[in-house]
């Protein structure tokens, strides 16, 4: 037979396609001169090529120098390793003629579970020596071409062996340049198949549960002409993944795989396998194999079928995939579950772990394996959706769950539908197998798992928000935040949400202004936004409320079991009597109930951002050290001040007179600066006095609604109002005194006067209960007609002379981003600028501020501008993670940043 590496360069072949994995390590197998470096230009990109010859000129400046062989390879191997654990296909430009030398690198391909792959470039060594003479640089020894080509040959017999999955032998140069590299899709890698799906849980033989879950679901059966179920298919397209066990211990091993086998044949479902299927494709296929868990009962249903339909058993088991990728790489199918760095990856490893997960290495009370809680410990952005060890209830883990509900045990049959995250459920017909151990396992529990791990929120973080990317927080801010939560804040798993900071508007160059309506109006114009809603703004303290249908409806879906909760932008209890935070979490559950928000919304919890008033609710102690001190100084020294420089100007001192006038300023400051705080501070006693002013309904069950126009927010708010206001009317009904009512139906002659006398006394006595529940005023604005912007100033100019703090200025339609152009970045655009009135600002800036505009007006917005719309970011980032059910690590994550954030510098009077 004639030697092909022997054809000549000019020698004619046919193009000849190489399959290469998209992930996976390819090695290019040759002699020096064989063209390796030239092919892996010629077929893969610059960054997926790591070059021997490159490493080692990086060590030592010197490409050819092979006394820094041992350091170039080693380096080799880390780059490699680096570009594998990332998932990136990565290809190894060296002679690789040596079995040391490949060994090294198939390793490192399972290490990281990707496919080895080798192209041999064997090309004649007369050819390889010509080429090196051409080559300056290339000068050695005549001897080691012939070499690298000896050990070349010997090692071409042995390299599926060594472990290469795939080896392309190309013979000859002309092979060499009719190559053409084909990249391939893994089988598991589906991410372009976005679903919607029903996934379906362990079914191990239950066929007529299966028939009847896939009806509910929606499911349109095909029956062959013996009445069997052969096929079903969604009307809208929904496609079904089981995700494997379907046979052994029930009592229709055959029906389930018919039906199952017909969906996926018909397109309209997919499979993973499980360790049951593993098991009887062995058995099946005359593998000795331990016949025990239910696999008899299966070898005896499939007996009593045609060889034909073994055959296609047989076939269709053999071919089933470990795990799938799923909707861009959101959504991991696989029997077992799968850890994330195994997801989309292929070795023995990864499908032993897919189909039989891991174990601690001990055995239970039943003499069964301990399974290693490997969801306990996950951190992935993909949803994994297994099944394997029975649960009684399907629950979230971690981004996570477990579908297997035991319904060959008597538990259930278990569908998850996605996106949607809803489960749905048909009891098993009655057990059909006696388990070993009780169905209460070490698989994951009703909830979310074991606590935030420490490692969660420390070092730096980087959060990744669906609207403003992946935003950052330093670790000094993360140390800051974390000293907070651990010792100040909620339990977690209430705290949903931290309200983000809210930017000013641009500084006003109005005589006499530092902040005034306009701007805000005109920033919004410039950005675009036409429709704006003013909302009047309440001075108190910004609170958070979690409110619940009832205790029960709060531990079924947070773990908690109560009323709800009221935090700060802190996270912290915002009343520290549990009482009172009952009683005004009762009342606003009352007002939701009565108005039908709880039913509108279908949901058995809300959760809202308000202003609770007032002010001296939770700032008392702040007042009384700052504010009245301030104040009190202020006017007990400057009138006696004044009061000197004007008898000292009466005697006929010149040069008095401006300071003297400067000084009448100051004491009427200070009067102002006094009258500013003490409008938002009264008594309270109880609920009485206490006023809550809620501008923004911001979730529900399986919603974000913060997204939502705020015309539609404010409606809801104002159903509350009316609400909670019914229920103050009625109550003061319903406790008249009956005496008071009986005396008033009695003629007045029957009434003594002392009787008289004390009804008269009780009626001044009582206090007609009070609202708890304040509308928020508001008013619409088009930025392009001057006619409604000058309205909006008008009622901005009167809020304030009337005593209120200002306003906030949004965009009608809540959520709103720009496209760039125009000189503009693009991006999100603030949720809100705040308008504070003259009189107010005595607060923030001092009682004379006025007489500093000229300073104040230097005053640098960017850096809070940012700040407003990153935690805008992370809190609807967290709203979005907690409407769609994830696991409470990933709903924390943005809530913790939010708090991290409020660390950063930044001057604390805007």
């Amino acid at each position: 037979m004639t030697d092909e590496t022997q054809r000549t360069p000019d020698s004619a072949a046919k193009p000849r396609r190489l399959p290469v994995t998209d992930l996976s390590l390819v090695v290019l197998i040759g002699t020096s001169g064989s063209g390796k470096s030239s092919f892996a230009r010629e077929h893969f990109a610059p960054t997926q090529v790591i070059s021997s010859d490159y490493c080692r000129g990086l060590v030592s400046d010197d490409e050819n120098d092979q006394a820094a062989s041992a350091d170039a390879f080693e380096l080799l191997h880390f780059i490699v390793g680096k570009r594998l654990a990332a998932g990136r296909l990565t290809v190894v430009d060296a002679t690789n003629v040596q079995p040391a030398a490949r060994k090294q690198l198939v390793a490192l391909a399972r290490e990281h579970d990707v496919l080895p792959i080798a192209i041999v470039l064997d090309v004649p060594p007369g050819v390889c020596a010509e080429r090196n003479r051409s080559r300056p640089d290339r000068d050695f020894g005549a001897h080691v071409i012939p070499r690298q080509h000896r050990e070349l040959r010997r090692s071409l017999a042995g390299l599926e062996r060594e472990g290469f999955r795939k080896v392309h032998h190309l013979r000859g140069v002309a092979e060499v340049a009719a190559a053409e590299i084909v990249l391939e899709k893994r089988w598991n890698d589906l991410r372009d198949r976005t679903g919607p799906f029903d996934l379906v849980g362990d079914i191990h033989g239950c066929r007529a549960e299966l028939e009847t879950l896939l009806t509910r679901l929606g499911y349109r059966l095909t029956r062959d002409d013996q009445g069997r179920p052969v096929d079903a298919e969604h009307p809208e397209g929904r496609t079904a993944v089981f995700v494997g066990d379907l046979v052994d211990r029930g009592p229709d091993t055959p029906g389930v795989l018919r039906l199952v086998m017909g969906m996926v044949a018909g397109g309209h479902a997919l499979c993973v396998p499980g360790n049951h299927e593993n098991k009887l494709g062995r058995a099946m296929g005359g593998r000795q194999v331990t016949v025990a868990h239910g696999l008899q009962e299966s070898l005896d249903q499939l007996a009593a079928e045609p060889e034909e339909f073994r055959a296609e058993v047989r076939a269709f088991m053999r071919d089933l995939v470990s795990h799938y990728l799923l909707d861009g790489g959101r959504l991991v199918v696989c029997h077992a579950g799968l850890p994330e760095k195994y997801h989309g990856r292929n070795s023995g490893r990864v499908r032993s772990h897919a189909l039989y997960g891991d174990t601690t290495g001990e055995t239970d009370e039943f003499g069964l394996p301990v399974r290693y809680p490997w969801a306990e410990e996950y951190r992935g952005k993909a949803l994994v959706v297994y099944g394997h060890t029975p649960v009684p209830v399907a629950s979230f883990l971690n981004n996570t769950i477990c579908l297997d509900t035991g319904c060959v045990f008597g538990g259930s049959l278990t569908a998850l539908r996605y996106p949607e995250r809803e489960l749905v459920s048909v009891p098993a017909e009655q057990e059909w197998y006696a388990p070993v151990r009780p169905m209460l396992t070490d698989a994951p529990g009703a909830r979310e798992g074991r606590p935030l791990d420490l490692a969660d929120v420390t070092g730096r973080r980087v959060v990744e928000t669906s609207l403003h990317g992946r935003i950052s927080v330093r670790e000094e801010n993360a140390a800051a935040a974390l000293e907070v939560m651990s010792r100040f804040a909620l339990d977690p798993r209430l705290l949903g949400y931290l309200p983000p900071t809210m930017a000013p508007s641009a500084t006003s160059r109005r005589e006499g202004y530092l902040e005034h309506p306009e701007e805000a109006f005109f920033a919004y114009r410039a950005d675009g936004v036409r429709q704006l809603i003013c909302e009047e703004k309440h001075m108190g303290s910004r609170a958070v409320l979690l409110v619940a249908r009832d205790p029960q409806a709060l531990e079924k879906r947070f773990g908690l079991a109560g009323p709800g909760a009221i935090w700060t932008r802190t996270g912290r209890a915002f009343l520290g009597d549990r009482q009172l935070t009952a009683a005004l979490l009762d009342r606003v559950r009352a007002a939701a109930e009565r108005s039908g928000l709880f039913a509108e919304l279908a949901t058995d919890w809300l959760l809202l951002d308000a202003e609770l008033l007032p002010w001296s609710l939770k700032a008392l102690e702040l007042l009384r050290r700052q504010y009245a001190a301030v104040g009190a100084a202020a006017r007990s020294a400057l009138p006696e001040v004044l009061a000197a420089l004007e008898r000292t100007g009466a005697r006929g001192i010149d040069g008095l007179a401006e300071l003297t006038e400067r000084h009448r300023r100051r004491v009427v400051d200070a009067e102002a600066f006094s009258d500013a705080y003490r409008r938002y501070c009264w008594p309270t006693e109880g609920l009485r006095g206490v006023r809550l002013a809620p501008f923004q309904v911001l979730a529900a069950e399986g919603a974000n609604l913060a997204v939502r126009p705020h015309d539609e927010h404010l409606a809801w708010i104002d159903r509350l109002v009316a609400a909670d206001e019914q229920w103050v009317d009625e109550q003061w009904v319903d406790e008249q005194p009956v005496d008071e009512q009986e005396a008033d139906e009695r003629p007045t002659e029957q009434q003594s006067a002392a009787q008289q006398s004390a009804n008269r006394q009780r009626s001044a006595d009582r206090q007609r209960p009070e609202p708890l529940l304040r509308a928020t005023g508001r008013l619409l604005v088009d930025t392009e007609d001057e006619a409604s912007i000058a309205a909006g100033i008008a009622w901005w100019e009167e809020l304030t002379a009337a005593g209120g703090e200002g306003m906030v200025v949004k965009p009608l339609a809540s959520l709103v981003r720009t496209a760039p152009g125009e000189g503009r970045p693009g991006g999100l655009v603030q949720p809100g600028l705040k308008v504070r009135g003259r009189e107010y600002l005595r607060l923030i800036y001092g009682p004379d501020y006025t007489e500093h505009l000229g300073a104040l007006r230097q005053r640098a917005l960017g850096h809070k501008r940012s700040l407003a719309l990153r935690e805008y970011a992370l809190g609807l980032e967290a709203l979005d993670r907690l409407a769609g059910g994830e696991p409470l690590w990933r709903v924390h994550e943005p809530v913790f940043a939010v708090l991290a954030l409020e660390s950063e510098p930044v001057d604390p009077r805007l």
